[in-house]
């Protein structure tokens, strides 16, 4: 059975609705089996959203291997206004919690992070990018995955000179550290 309901959702509109929750570029590859479509399928689906966001506030940003949703040059000045009102509020439960997972994890991909907080931390993790209290890099175990870390513009947020400053920190991590290796163990078993 497809995962797409084809008389209720258009491949078009089932690709917006993965890049939109992603938040991040996703591979095309991936695009394409998670749409259960073939290369050709997928680029008709890009064209026909390529089509369709032409009159909104959003685009497609397209490399080679990537698509990732954008919001147009063309709303440039009402996006940076709503950053900068963004920017002057505190950082909100959401973002203190994402905060804390990537300086007690010494850094966290997106997806752990969401794991551990139980929602979508796409929002959050913009904040606190917008901030620079947090950076994008790449994943050393992978590299077309993206783990945020912490900036030491985080540690003087917070007035610590050291992650190691943290509240119960030792005992964080070594909760961290034992509970990831029951779960690997937990998997690994038959």
């Amino acid at each position: 059975m497809s995962t797409i309901d084809s008389k209720t959702l258009s491949p078009a509109a089932a690709l917006e609705s993965i890049l939109f929750v992603s938040g991040e570029p996703l591979l095309k590859k991936q695009l394409a089996t998670l749409l259960e479509k073939t290369f050709e399928e997928l680029e008709e689906a890009i064209s026909e959203l390529r089509t369709k966001l032409e009159s909104s506030g959003l685009a497609l940003i397209e490399t080679e291997e990537e698509l990732e949703i954008r919001t147009t040059p063309a709303a440039a000045s009402i996006v940076q206004k709503f950053r900068e009102s963004e920017l002057s509020r505190d950082l909100g439960k959401a973002g203190l919690e994402s905060l804390a997972i990537i300086l007690y994890k010494g850094g966290a991909t997106r997806s752990e992070i969401d794991w551990i907080r139980g929602v979508n931390s796409a929002a959050a993790l913009r904040s606190l990018t917008l901030r620079g209290l947090v950076a994008r890099t790449e994943d050393a175990s992978d590299r077309r995955r993206i783990r945020y870390i912490a900036t030491i513009d985080a540690l003087a947020h917070l007035g610590i000179s050291r992650i190691s400053d943290l509240p119960h920190y030792d005992e964080f991590v070594a909760g961290l550290s034992s509970a990831e290796t029951t779960t690997s163990h937990e998997i690994a078993a038959p």
